[in-house]
């Protein structure tokens, strides 16, 4: 029998992880708590979790330098941010330096769940070695699938992991529209959208910054007004 998936909660409100920590393990994950940012990043380094719910307003160690310091080390355990701030630029962040996704405070429990099994999902299903696809150019522009490089000019790009797999899911598929919704199902695996649609957004927005020459006048990921995102080679 496989043993649970086990979920690291790095919370530092008592009542907060109680309630995490029941709903977890009553939808079948096994958990484990940390209640400021040494210790998680600890836990995280040594318990190997599949997944880190990971709060920023932390004591001893934010949740962004924690996120940032697994990174850092080449652990892409999906990341989950809880935050209770509403500022755009605190999810751009969050992002920015690799989180999979943000979720804000107070949030549904079914809704929580949910994106804990999504990403959990999708970290298992590339899990197995898949033959490397030939590589994609677009001008300038080259996706090494095998290496899950970018390179802009010769100069490889710096992007996180969900960076990569949109730039890699619409260059697959060049001039083919996807609306944020679509995005949403494909590429983050959700099956809810709601308002975090904005994340689909945000993460378009930071890719255009890297792969861009001008990222106010893109020419490989392109929007269609009223209809959504879509790569042009």
């Amino acid at each position: 029998m496989e043993s649970p998936k086990k979920v690291l909660i790095v919370e530092d409100e008592k009542n907060i992880v109680d309630i995490l920590r029941f709903n977890l393990q009553r939808a079948g994950y096994a958990t484990e708590e940390a209640y400021d940012g040494e210790d998680g990043l600890a836990k995280a380094r040594s318990g190997k979790p599949d997944l880190i719910l990971l709060d920023v307003m932390l004591p001893k160690r934010n949740g962004f330098d924690v996120c940032r310091a697994l990174r850092a080390e080449g652990d892409n355990v999906p990341v989950l941010i809880l935050t209770a701030r509403e500022e755009e630029a605190d999810k751009v962040l969050g992002l920015e330096i690799g989180a999979d996704d943000y979720i804000t405070k107070p949030f549904s429990m079914r809704e929580l769940i949910a994106r804990v099994g999504a990403n959990i999902r999708r970290t298992a299903m590339q899990a197995p070695a898949e033959p490397a696809s030939a590589a994609i150019e677009a001008g300038d522009l080259r996706i090494a699938p095998d290496s899950r490089q970018v390179f802009r000019a010769g100069q490889p790009i710096e992007l996180t992991q969900r960076e990569y797999e949109l730039l890699s899911f619409l260059a697959a598929r060049p001039n083919k529209v996807y609306s944020r919704a679509d995005l949403m199902e494909q590429v983050w695996n959700y099956d809810y959208v709601g308002d975090d649609a904005r994340t689909v957004d945000v993460t378009v927005r930071r890719l255009r910054e890297k792969v861009e020459a001008d990222p106010a006048n893109p020419v490989h990921i392109l929007t269609r007004r009223g209809a959504g995102y879509y790569f042009a080679k």
